[in-house]
């Protein structure tokens, strides 16, 4: 297990060299030498409650666990781990709170940050005006009524017995002070949304793939949360979801992305 580590870590960037300020990085590097060349960047970034040796073990845990992000550029490796240490969100965990996911962004392989549905859950109850923030699937077997207009109205009753197939999901959160919000959207909305702006949508390195129904609690969440009264820092923490960034700052929000959008897609056999 020692030498597979080892592998996983000398392996990690496909580049010859990166120059960083002083900080020669090359691609013998491992992952624990290539943070300590790049500390007082990294301490600097840092949330306090993540120290750089728990930084260097969230790395390893991820590349551990998808082992395709070896091949990723070593910035938008390190950025996309930075994004989710200052999120204080796990990456590539059972927790579903966010993924390092490795993307080969117009010919160059790097990794996309994603904010995961439990962590878009945790990132909203983190926000003292919101009460309660959920979402849910329906099934054909359901009852579940909506209305919209001056009168909202959202009423769901799961069936008790077989539920069939999903067919919709709704997203929605009650503020402190009684207020409301929901967005519903059918299963045919949810993957045409995916596929518009989840390149990686049909790819077996998406959540999409391993955590559908979750992508799709997320999404709507995300839709819902546009009517509410958030705070400004949440609204930086989801400017970060889906973004591929080759740079490391106090601010991970404040940092141009790559255009992913525009990306030709292309997986490789693993």
């Amino acid at each position: 297990m020692a030498g597979r580590t080892t592998n996983v870590k000398e392996e990690l960037a496909k580049k010859a060299e990166v120059t960083k300020g002083e900080a020669k990085l090359t691609k013998s590097m491992s992952i624990a030498d290539l943070i300590k060349a790049m500390e007082p960047e990294i301490k600097k970034a840092l949330p306090e409650v993540i120290t750089p040796e728990r930084f260097t073990r969230m790395a390893l845990s991820a590349l551990n666990t998808t082992p395709k992000l070896q091949e990723c550029t070593q910035m938008s490796f390190l950025a996309a781990l930075m994004n989710a240490a200052q999120l204080g969100l796990e990456p590539n965990t059972p927790l579903g709170q966010a993924y390092l996911i490795p993307y080969n962004n117009k010919g160059t392989m790097e990794c996309q940050f994603q904010i995961g549905y439990k962590g878009l859950i945790d990132l909203g109850y983190r926000n003292p005006q919101i009460q309660i923030i959920s979402a849910q699937a329906v099934y054909e077997n359901d009852e579940f009524e909506y209305e919209l207009g001056l009168n909202p109205k959202l009423e769901h009753r799961p069936a008790l017995g077989e539920r069939g197939e999903v067919r919709l999901f709704y997203g929605m959160f009650k503020l402190t002070n009684g207020g409301f919000g929901f967005e519903v959207m059918s299963k045919t909305a949810i993957d045409a949304f995916a596929k518009e702006y989840s390149k990686a949508f049909d790819t077996s390195f998406s959540p999409w793939k391993t955590s559908y129904e979750s992508m799709a609690k997320k999404t709507v969440i995300k839709q819902a949360l546009k009517y509410a009264p958030i705070k400004a820092d949440f609204r930086k923490a989801i400017s970060t979801d889906e973004t591929i960034r080759n740079k490391i700052a106090e601010s991970m929000d404040e940092v141009s992305t790559e255009d992913i959008f525009d990306a030709a897609y292309t997986e490789e056999s693993a």
